[in-house]
């Protein structure tokens, strides 16, 4: 073998590692969505995260690769390669092989997805979300993909997204914010008055494993994008691993001094609000500078979670909105303060601080417009909400006609409310 396939060969092991670290995310994302809602819905979420991957994986090589990486008409869209994207002819496919590269996509794709089941759970139809997954991998994310990964305007700009703060996180967080805003409350959330009311998880420790879990995908999620086996991998994983680590210590004393005691599922929460900011920088910022983005992370979980329920009054179980849209931007704006190069804290000016601001706005704007007119449609057709009756119930039994603890009580029991 020659040393030029000897690279080959490791960079496309590299990257398919990296890939199934990243689809090893979705189960991390079904085990925090159970373990923060109730019982009743466990097997509803699960199904929605398993056809989230099904359903994208589909779409995404079908139409989505091509809109995503095609070749660009006018930087807005790519308009090739549908059907058969292994015969794009891209130059990274000589690098990793077309398959390698496609399926690495497809995974980022389908976290994007699965970003929005959390905030529209235990409420939401069953349908409804499988037709919400197919249009937003089909269309939505490879669409705006484009224009910062599949050389688009923005990348033309100089817009800086290593791994995905705004492609893929911020797209699923304005996805989850107008989904549980078109779809409304769970019942009970609120009282007459307004007042929000908690509703507990039934599994803590569930959740707590799917973060864990989620923290070790990062590391396929961050340093896998370089794409190649290189010395910025180490650098990458520290910068993210860092971020995360500095996040929940903050969110941790945070709440101490809010709530009087250190909130658990609030500061696992901070973790994956550090992880989510760390990751459009993480190549790009210092280690201190891991740090801050980290720190800023930290304080937003909190106060964002507190802001979305209590002011906005939009019901999101597990707080994706808070996540995935607030530190979504706050770290692609990051790359802007921080970036070694070009960083306004750099001397770099505020030319990429702009690029970077016109990126959120553009990607705010396009995914709250698309995501509005699909819940909307929704809503107004097949219907995106359960009944009253069939909330209550549960949608494991009204939705999938089985419990995900069977032992806690028969069918008969849970449907009709009558013990024996």
């Amino acid at each position: 073998m020659e040393l030029a396939d000897l690279v080959k060969s490791i960079d496309m092991l590299w990257v398919l590692i990296a890939a199934v670290l990243v689809f090893a995310m979705q189960l991390g994302f079904a085990l925090v969505e159970c373990g923060f809602t109730r019982s009743k819905n466990a097997a509803n979420i699960i199904m929605k995260n398993l056809m989230d991957f099904s359903i994208g994986s589909i779409a995404y090589y079908v139409i989505g690769f091509g809109l995503m990486f095609g070749a660009t008409a006018g930087g807005l869209v790519g308009i090739t390669g549908f059907f058969k994207p292994e015969t794009m002819g891209l130059e990274i496919f000589d690098a990793l092989t077309p398959w390698t590269f496609i399926f690495f996509q497809t995974v980022f794709a389908a976290t994007a997805a699965t970003i929005v089941s959390g905030a529209m759970a235990e409420r939401t139809q069953f349908r409804a979300y499988v037709i919400y997954s197919f249009i937003i991998s089909l269309v939505i994310y490879p669409i705006s993909g484009h224009w910062a990964w599949g050389g688009g305007w923005l990348s033309a700009l100089g817009f800086v997204d290593f791994a995905g703060s705004t492609v893929v996180h911020s797209v699923g967080g304005w996805a989850a914010l107008v989904g549980a805003a078109v779809l409304g409350p769970r019942i009970g959330k609120y009282s007459a008055s307004g007042k929000p009311t908690a509703i507990p998880g039934h599994n803590l420790p569930l959740g707590a494993a799917g973060v864990f879990l989620l923290w070790i995908g990062w590391f396929g999620f961050n340093p896998g994008s370089t794409v190649a086996v290189n010395d910025r991998i180490g650098y990458i994983a520290m910068t993210t691993n860092l971020a995360a680590a500095t996040a929940a210590v903050v969110t941790m004393f945070l709440t101490w001094f809010r709530y009087g005691k250190p909130d658990v599922s609030m500061t696992l929460n901070g973790v994956l609000a550090g992880l989510v900011a760390i990751t459009a920088g993480c190549n790009n910022v210092s280690i201190y500078g891991s740090i801050a983005i980290g720190l800023v992370a930290g304080v937003l979980i909190v106060f964002g979670v507190e802001f979305f329920d209590k002011v906005v009054k939009i019901d999101d179980p597990v707080g994706a909105t808070s996540v995935h849209l607030l530190n979504g931007v706050w770290g692609t704006l990051a790359v802007g303060l921080f970036a070694v190069e070009g960083g306004l804290f750099y001397g770099g000016g505020l030319g990429l601080l702009g690029v970077q601001s016109l990126g959120v706005l553009a990607y705010g704007a396009w995914t709250v417009g698309t995501t509005f007119v699909l819940f909307t449609i929704l809503k107004k057709t097949v219907g995106l909400r359960v009944p009253a009756d069939e909330e209550k119930i549960g949608l494991d039994i009204v939705e999938h006609g089985s419990t995900a603890y069977p032992e806690w009580g028969s069918t008969h029991e849970i449907r009709t409310g009558i013990t024996q």
